[in-house]
């Protein structure tokens, strides 16, 4: 069972309350994207994990392929 997409329009960003993006790694693992804070917040057993510690910061070129 994959990350249910009808949360995308109750999550928010942790840190800015912004729109998260769902995005893949390039391990093809799911993840929740912040393009503001440049933050990616993992997704275990289809649970996002939207804790600031846990978030991964982006580079700008990993932003840039991120649709």
């Amino acid at each position: 069972m994959a990350f249910d997409k009808k949360l995308l329009e109750i999550v928010a960003c942790p840190v800015c309350k912004g729109t998260l993006i769902l995005n893949k790694d390039s391990n093809g693992n799911e993840r929740l994207v912040c393009r503001f804070d440049r933050l990616a917040y993992p997704i275990e057993q289809n649970i996002p994990v939207l804790l600031e510690t846990e978030a991964l910061v982006l580079s700008s070129e990993e932003l840039e392929k991120i649709k």
